[in-house]
């Protein structure tokens, strides 16, 4: 099993603290707020809590914060993240939900990379689930797909190795400018909630027929 520092208080940092938790993970939750992290980790049970900027516990980083913060968080722990796994799960989507707010040709991925320090690689994963769909886990007796891309093959492995302790399936992609083809996946999903489903209730996945 893996250790586990989650950034960030949400909805998607609660949902994963608690899969990976049940999957046998240490988990360490860290956000700014302290006593709302003491008391998230207090409702979880067996989490520690970290302190916001110090270096984190975990050999995986779970970046669960807004992607408009997500690379000043990054930069403000620095080479306190050396030697860990980036998990990216943001989705750098316009307000408008008509397009992105990073740079023409990039993803949020990317450049989060650009703020991580050497020897930190950056694998994005988890920004096509849903919250309480990735709270609920596997539907109809099938695990939920959880796309993946990352240039650095030994951190896409250890992700992939968490992610099935979470009871889910991994599907790697490809090499991290990928995650640009992930985020919009992410906008395709919007689309159809706002369009067609009309819900939130879920996922996207690959049903490998032979």
């Amino acid at each position: 099993m893996s250790s586990i520092s989650i950034i960030g208080l949400g909805n998607m940092a609660g949902a994963l603290a608690e899969r990976a938790l049940a999957g046998g993970n240490a988990v360490e939750i860290i956000g700014r707020d302290q006593a709302k992290a003491e008391e998230r980790a207090a409702a979880l049970g067996s989490a520690t809590v970290g302190t916001a900027g110090a270096a984190p516990a975990g050999a995986i980083v779970v970046l669960a914060v807004p992607y408009a913060s997500a690379a000043a968080v990054v930069g403000e722990y620095g080479d306190a993240l050396h030697g860990k796994v980036i998990i990216d799960i943001t989705n750098p989507i316009s307000p408008d939900f008509t397009g992105f707010v990073t740079p023409d040709g990039s993803s949020g991925a990317q450049e989060i990379a650009k703020a991580a320090p050497a020897g930190a690689p950056v694998v994005k994963a988890f920004n096509t689930l849903f919250s309480h769909v990735l709270a609920a886990g596997p539907a109809e007796g099938r695990p939920l797909d959880v796309f993946i891309a990352g240039d650095d093959a030994q951190a896409k492995t250890r992700v992939s190795a968490f992610i099935e302790s979470l009871g889910l399936r991994p599907m790697d992609v490809g090499q991290l400018p990928m995650a640009r083809t992930l985020e919009n996946v992410a906008l395709l999903q919007l689309g159809l909630v706002a369009h067609s489903v009309k819900h939130t209730d879920f996922s996207l996945g690959v049903s490998i027929l032979r």
